[in-house]
């Protein structure tokens, strides 16, 4: 018999804790929409501009060495990333205060410290106006997924199931902008990746309940909207968790032994498919509650 974390034929009333559910939720939305519009974000060299470096050196990259090396010989943050070949680094370094004549003297003080054992690839400097493309398109990528998600929950299902789905993958997505803005996580390109993942995935677990939801309501034609919701959710519980623990499992690897910047990464999309999966099961189908799915049957559990 295979592993099973979940039992099946489970019995969970999750529609009798839904408003519960729901405050608890709420609440943290809220505490990470505060965070946004108080703390906002710590913006990486991406949306913030900077210099941004290719090289390759002439022996395998020693990371750790290069980052002491340039740690301190320019203002604000630097970053370094290990890219195709063991050779191949890309370098960031924040916007220096001033304008152009700084930032040139920022690359020469970072091209004096490496010295003649690098070949450069690509030396770029990336704009306040090209930091400000980054932002918006970043919000009009996550804004039309949004969007995308709806109309196809919406001609799959029925318009109840879209309206419930956009709610639960807003939620989802706010729980990821509000961990980097709580913990002031560099807010980089990788920050939309994960916003991205999040809907993502959450909607995958979301469809796979809906359709359970959907067949039991041409089968229980007289039973209860409560009561049917909550067996579909039970139905499908076993595969969701399971299927859930088998990604974490893996994005947990690559935090704890991936290193520092494959640990950066990983963390919100971790964060996002544990906040994507239980807003699944405790957001997205106790919704309907809530929506006059089928009015002609008594909506209470």
């Amino acid at each position: 018999m295979g592993l099973q974390i979940i039992p099946y034929n489970t019995t969970y009333d999750i529609i009798a804790k839904k408003n519960i559910i729901f405050s608890i939720l709420i609440t943290i939305a809220l505490l990470c929409l505060g965070s946004i519009f108080l703390q906002g974000f710590n913006y990486g060299i991406d949306f913030k501009g900077g210099l941004l470096l290719e090289i390759r050196t002439h022996e395998v990259a020693n990371l750790s060495q290069l980052r002491s090396d340039l740690s301190g010989i320019v203002q604000g943050e630097v970053t370094l990333q290990e890219f195709g070949s063991s050779n191949d680094v890309l370098i960031r370094v924040e916007r220096q205060p001033g304008g152009d004549e700084d930032q040139l003297a920022a690359l020469g003080k970072v091209k004096e410290k490496l010295g003649q054992n690098v070949d450069y690839r690509r030396v770029e400097t990336v704009g306040p106006k090209v930091s400000a493309d980054l932002i918006r398109n970043g919000i009009y990528a996550i804004i039309w997924s949004l969007v995308a998600m709806l109309i196809y929950i919406w001609f799959r299902f029925e318009w109840q199931f879209g309206v419930c789905s956009l709610m639960t993958l807003a939620h989802d997505a706010l729980i990821v902008l509000g961990l980097f803005s709580i913990f002031q996580l560099e807010f980089n390109e990788n920050a939309i990746i994960a916003v991205l993942i999040t809907v993502t995935y959450s909607i995958n677990d979301t469809v796979v309940i809906y359709d359970r939801i959907r067949e039991n309501l041409r089968k229980f034609k007289k039973m209860p909207l409560g009561a049917l919701i909550n067996l579909s959710i039970n139905e499908t519980l076993s595969r969701t968790i399971l299927t859930s623990t088998t990604t974490l499992l893996a994005l947990c690897g690559l935090y704890f032994f991936g290193g520092p910047v494959i640990a950066a990464f990983s963390l919100p999309i971790i964060a996002g498919i544990t906040a994507g999966t239980i807003s699944s099961i405790t957001v997205s189908a106790p919704l309907l509650m809530h929506v006059r799915l089928r009015p002609e049957i008594d909506s209470q559990p």
